[in-house]
């Protein structure tokens, strides 16, 4: 960002802006390619927020119109970020005159807003160490994106962009020309652009909407990327309270998506399933599975109040995300992870050590509560006959759910157990780091 304005992701963008939103806008199939109507889109995106988004787009071409960049160059990166869609040359303009038309869309809706408003001096982003960042990133892509366009010194344009006018705008111009021409970017370059993003204080979703990723396979033995919760401990997590679908397999099917910017597709659907099915592939009871989920809940989503057994529900889940795994994964198998070498015995103590203060509490004291001593002996069985990381993980969601006390020796033990279950490093920050009696 420049001057004082805070990073775009704060000011509540979560996809692209300025002027590559409105490049983006043009190159999508079906859209106009004459100046009333590219210049019409552009008055609608700045129209947006009530006329802030005018901030960001006037700021764009105001950067390029006061750069040394030469014609060709500026419309050589305006084509690359349409895909070729609109050519001002080809209206009798040139780039620097349809920038300029830019800046003034954008200058005029601002005034609308304050009738005094005279846009401030530019201040680029020119940062050498962001410079050599974006460079470095556009020449690994370089090979590729000259093949994939017919524009010549595309990627010397680019680098002009980042090194001659603004690293900012420039590395987003850089985005643009690898979605435009669908230029495949392997993750781990995927991964670098998006905390190069974060630096620079875009949203993700600017860097990850519209970008060919290559994916590795999905593995749910992989928690890469995670924050928080996940699989059926995440899930139980959204319906506690109002979960706002109009069915519950909706409510499951969002949840089933949920990857994040992060992961491959299909890889929450797939921690989701195994946690499901391996909780399904025991000898667990029915009333443990309904009183373990109606416990992680809250008592959000009464299976028992509608009839539904745990296992039926649980049923529903694994073909909800068998179906998101069929569209998005179709190779995926599914794989348990390896165990945790006595975490067991480990994960048993912290329940019983939480035993006590259970017994005198209850899950939903208004509605059909559930003892808490019930709820502990549910959280032994599954820990015992299913998975001791997924009882921990309940067991936090249950310490959660009843507000029960930790100590600060248990929250050291807790981190442990967490390390070891290969957690990321905010489970605990968003589930029971708030009920530590610290001193």
């Amino acid at each position: 960002m420049t001057g004082e304005r805070p990073a775009y992701y704060v000011l509540g963008y979560g996809e692209d802006f300025g002027l590559t939103a409105l490049a983006e806008g043009l190159s999508r199939p079906g859209s106009a390619t004459d100046p009333a109507t590219a210049l019409g889109f552009a008055e609608e995106l700045a129209d947006q927020s009530e006329g802030e988004d005018a901030i960001e787009l006037g700021e764009d071409a105001r950067r390029l119109l006061a750069s040394d960049l030469p014609e060709r160059v500026l419309r050589t990166v305006w084509l690359a970020s349409t895909g070729n869609a609109f050519d001002p040359t080809g209206h009798g303009m040139t780039c620097r005159e349809w920038l300029e038309r830019i800046s003034e869309v954008s200058t005029a809706r601002l005034r609308r807003n304050k009738r005094s408003y005279t846009p401030p001096p530019v201040r680029p982003v020119q940062d050498s160490r962001l410079c050599q960042a974006v460079v470095s990133e556009l020449r690994v892509t370089a090979p590729s994106l000259a093949d994939a366009s017919s524009l010549t010194m595309l990627v010397d344009g680019l680098e002009q962009v980042v090194t001659g006018a603004d690293a900012d705008l420039g590395m987003r111009l850089v985005l643009r020309a690898l979605k435009a021409h669908s230029v495949p970017v392997p993750y781990g370059q995927y991964r670098r652009l998006v905390a190069l993003g974060w630096q620079f204080g875009f949203p993700p979703g600017a860097v990850h909407d519209g970008l060919l990723i290559t994916w590795p396979p999905v593995s749910a033995a992989s928690r890469q990327g995670i924050n928080g919760d996940f699989g059926l401990s995440r899930l139980a997590r959204q319906f506690s309270g109002g979960w706002h679908y109009r069915t519950p397999r909706e409510a499951v099917a969002a949840a089933a998506k949920a990857d994040g910017y992060e992961r491959p597709p299909g890889s929450e659907a797939a921690v989701l399933l195994e946690d499901t099915r391996r909780v399904l592939d025991t000898g667990l009871s029915d009333d443990a599975i309904t009183v373990l989920w109606l416990a992680a809940t809250n008592r959000g989503y009464n299976i028992d109040w509608f009839g539904v057994g745990g296992r039926e529900w649980l049923e529903q889940v694994v073909e909800v995300c068998e179906e998101h795994l069929t569209e998005v994964a179709p190779a995926y198998i599914p794989a348990a992870p390896p165990p945790a070498t006595g975490a067991g015995d480990e994960v048993l103590r912290e329940i019983r050590c939480m035993s006590p203060l259970a017994s005198g509490t209850v899950v939903s004291p208004e509605f059909h509560p559930i003892e808490g001593t019930t709820v502990m002996e549910a959280l032994e069985q599954v820990t015992t006959q299913v998975d001791p990381d997924l009882g921990f993980r309940l067991l936090l969601r249950t310490v959660e759910v009843l507000q029960l006390p930790l100590t600060e020796e248990q929250y050291t033990r807790y981190e442990a157990l967490a390390g070891r279950f290969h957690y990321g490093e905010d489970h605990l920050l968003f589930s029971v780091d708030h009920l530590v009696q610290r001193t």
